[in-house]
């Protein structure tokens, strides 16, 4: 595409010395160029290379220890700048301003680290907008490079393992942050269970293509170094193989942790054979950029140097300059004395611009726009006005407004909790009109709260029955839906998966993609309810990529809170806690900007579930009665007894056994006049718990059996359980 402004540094090994010469861009192309020699000892420079390895493995926690750090860096940087270059090519680089500069080295001088030589004021790599060009010994092929267009594709890997939380994270928010920025680029997303199948078949369908997850590097055969997927090495060769056939993406962004290592935050003192190990091989490969990382660093920067990075990027930015303006980013965000900024190498040409800038508006013009705009802007609402005069006048007679009415305020009154009225509004709405199919979700999730389950599942039941007889086939998707949670809900959980697979054939025959989002998502909570962590989690991500592609509509942004809420509960379900915790705050963050309050009650209690994992029990008892003050309000009987038990079972925890009894009993009688069975077995469990602490046996065994009453239908697993401890509780 386009290329910017560049120097280039021209660096050859010649015996025991080095001839180099710096040329502008356009220099290049004349016959008579002019290089200068210096003299130079390659052991010395090996010794300053592990001298600055060792700088950089140091382990700094406090200030001043990070102060010596970097001085000690700029120390040995400035020993490379006065051994390794010429005095003319220092003084042009001295005097040059901040641009693109294109290392051309031969393959032998790649372990030297150039871009942290210092001059005394500042690091090249800080300084220059710095990619490096390698000259290979081996045979030269005819490579497929990548033809690209104004609109481009990305594909991101992320988490391939399903082992690094941090790397799924990163994905997730990149894909995030194009999808709102940009139309330039379309982003696929794919996390956990990536195997090299995968890659092979989709990688060459994508211009760019960013990584987050392990690299594993064999110093003994460099050819088995790569990327570790979730079925083994995606190894040098496969890359190799893969650019003999099909054009590789123009960039690849390796932003990943060396697993192999025993410290994954040390480098190793052949950090930059290793890394050229990798780069090399997309490189020979056809892919003209790549970005690689020489350490892990900390997961928060990270994430903001890719961020950035792909801010500049896609704003018109070169790639060289993109990455330099990215270590900026972090050193105005973490300091320079942090190293995070040292981490990150290019490969290629980096004075390459990926997207085309927007041709500039002539200011002449911007007046009279201004004046048309105002004169459009009158006539338009004119027309508004004149249109919603004939609308009122003659069609909204027509379409019955009263019918309409009462629909939106029974929702209206849905969503402040007060169910009665909501009920009452509706019945009115099919009383004028049985066929009104959107009211049926609303009686029946009214019904639901208040714990009438018979005439809930009724209205679930007409709900699909109704969106049949119309072949309404976006309303049956969601009836599907709804009555495959109702079913989850009551422990019929062959009945919601039969459910789940329908509405997910239906909503992709459809182009569905809302719908498609909520059923893998509700699917994804029957996986964790089965303890199928991995498979909730594929779900999960699959749902977010989905709702990520239309953050501002509504229900997209309330599904995505909801998948976040669904991964947190993974997370806690893998006892992961900091990371359950952080998707729990992000849901909780967008169910309160939507006013969701039934979804802002099950964060806080899920909140407060961690906190009581975590053994902050004062915490954990925070967050429940948020939660609970929710539900009061919402008169959400449902919720309210699941809640009692949960607090129940932190007073249980800590013995404070006249509490708990008290929770238990609430859930007990409200459970038994809401007929929610699963409540009842938790509560009647928890019951003879406690009992069987106080050593009352006779109380302990009744309320276990009417637990395994309950779970003989919707548990087995937990049936066996309580039968073994009833045995054991002769004995006890």
């Amino acid at each position: 595409m386009l290329h910017a402004e560049t120097l280039i540094l021209e660096v050859f090994k010649q015996d025991d010395s080095l001839k180099m010469g710096l040329f502008n861009q356009s220099q290049t192309a004349p016959t008579l160029r002019h290089y200068s020699q210096v003299g130079v000892s390659f052991l010395e420079l090996k010794h300053l290379s592990l001298e600055m390895v060792g700088v950089l493995n140091r382990s700094t926690k406090d200030q001043a220890s990070k102060l010596q750090q970097l001085k000690s860096l700029q120390k040995i940087g400035q020993l490379f700048w006065d051994h390794l270059l010429s005095r003319s090519i220092k003084v042009k680089l001295k005097d040059s301003q901040p641009c693109a500069l294109t290392l051309s080295l031969d393959e032998e001088l790649i372990q030297l680290p150039w871009e942290l030589i210092f001059d005394g004021g500042d690091f090249l790599g800080l300084k220059f907008s710095l990619g490096r060009l390698v000259r290979s010994k081996g045979d030269s092929t005819s490579l497929q490079y990548r033809d690209l267009t104004d609109s481009l594709k990305m594909l991101i890997l992320a988490n391939p393992n399903g082992d690094l939380k941090s790397a799924y994270d990163e994905g997730l928010n990149i894909k995030n942050q194009l999808s709102h920025k940009t139309k330039k680029v379309q982003v696929n997303f794919k996390s956990t269970d990536i195997d090299k199948h995968y890659v092979k078949k989709n990688i060459c369908d994508y211009d760019i293509v960013h990584f987050a997850g392990h690299c594993e590097f064999d110093k003994a055969e460099a050819k088995d170094s790569g990327w570790a997927l979730s079925d083994g090495v995606f190894k040098v060769d496969d890359i190799l193989k893969m650019g003999q056939s099909c054009s590789l993406p123009a960039l690849v962004f390796s932003n990943a942790c060396h697993s192999a290592q025993v410290n994954p935050v040390l480098i190793d003192s052949e950090y930059q054979r290793v890394n050229y190990g990798i780069a090399s091989a997309f490189l020979f490969a056809g892919v003209r950029h790549y970005i690689g990382s020489i350490r892990k660093i900390e997961d928060n920067a990270s994430l903001v140097f890719a961020q950035e990075f792909y801010t500049k990027l896609i704003s018109g930015t070169s790639v060289g300059e993109s990455v330099r303006l990215s270590k900026l980013k972090l050193v105005q965000k973490y300091g320079l004395a942090s190293l995070h900024w040292v981490n990150y190498l290019l490969y290629g040409d980096p004075g390459f611009v990926f997207f085309k800038l927007p041709r500039q508006k002539d200011p002449r013009r911007k007046i009279s726009w201004e004046i048309y705009k105002k004169v459009i802007l009158k006539i338009s609402l004119a027309i508004i006005f004149i249109g919603l005069s004939i609308f009122l006048v003659f069609w909204l007679p027509k379409i019955n407004p009263t019918k309409l009415y009462l629909f939106l305020n029974a929702a209206s009154q849905y969503r402040q909790g007060n169910n009665q009225q909501a009920l009452t509004l509706g019945q009115q709405v099919i009383n004028k009109d049985q066929d009104y199919l959107a009211v049926y979700p609303i009686m029946a999730n009214a019904y639901q709260r208040i714990g009438d389950k018979d005439k809930a599942l009724k209205y679930y039941f007409d709900y699909v029955l109704k969106s049949e007889k119309l072949n309404n086939k976006a309303h049956l998707t969601q009836a599907y839906i709804k009555l495959g949670w109702f079913y989850q809900f009551d422990g019929q959980y062959d009945k919601a998966n039969e459910l789940y697979d329908k509405a997910i054939s239906l909503s992709r025959q459809l182009g569905d993609k809302q719908n498609e989002a909520l059923a893998l998502r509700k699917l994804a909570v029957w996986h964790i309810d089965k303890n199928n962590y991995e498979q909730a989690l594929e779900l999960l991500t699959k749902s977010a990529a989905i709702n990520l592609e239309h953050p501002n509509n509504f229900e997209n942004a309330k599904n995505l809170a909801s998948d976040y809420f669904d991964i947190g509960l993974v997370f806690t379900n893998k006892n992961d806690y900091p990371a359950a915790k952080d998707f729990y705050e992000k849901s909780l963050k967008i169910f309160k900007r939507l006013k969701l309050n039934n979804e802002i009650s099950d964060c806080y209690f899920n909140l407060g579930e961690v906190y009581f994992y975590e053994k902050e029990y004062q915490k954990a008892l925070e967050y429940y009665f948020k939660g609970l003050k929710v539900d009061q309000v919402q008169n959400n009987k449902t919720n309210l007894a699941s809640g009692y038990n949960m607090i129940g079972e932190l007073y249980l925890e800590i013995d404070d056994l006249t509490k708990a009894e008290n929770y238990f009993k609430q859930v007990v009688e409200l459970s038994e006049k809401i007929n929610s069975r699963t409540d009842l077995a938790i509560a009647s469990y928890n019951l003879g718990l406690l009992y069987k602490k106080q050593g009352r046996k006779n109380m302990a065994r009744e309320y276990w059996r009417k637990a395994q009453e309950i779970y003989r239908s919707v548990d087995p697993d937990k049936y066996q359980e309580i039968r073994k401890e009833l045995l054991e509780l002769d004995d006890f």
